[in-house]
């Protein structure tokens, strides 16, 4: 679940911030080769996107949603521990007495 809820945030950031990322003018062109341009853009595309997808994880860290699911699991589990408890109670005495 948290993988995918990762991917998913992952996947939506890049599709709504894909125009913000430009590729860098080069001030000699003429000395690089075509290969090195392609290269030189793929890395800044891949870096840029590895750092936008650090920061954006780092924001949903920020929010505490493991801890907030921790706690709403462990009160919900308290509550029908303590109601099954007293369903079970109420069968005992219908059935044996």
């Amino acid at each position: 679940m948290n993988k995918l809820l990762v991917i998913t945030v992952v996947v939506a950031l890049f599709a709504l911030s894909a125009e913000s990322f430009r590729v860098p003018r080069q001030v000699d062109e003429e000395e690089q080769g075509t290969i090195t341009k392609i290269t030189d853009t793929v890395k800044s595309y891949y870096a840029g996107a590895v750092n936008t997808a650090s920061e954006y994880l780092e924001q949903i860290k920020g929010l505490k949603l493991e801890e907030k699911a921790k706690n709403l699991y462990t009160e919900t589990s308290n509550i029908m521990s303590t109601y099954l408890g007293i369903a079970q109670d109420q069968l005992y005495h219908i059935f044996h007495h």
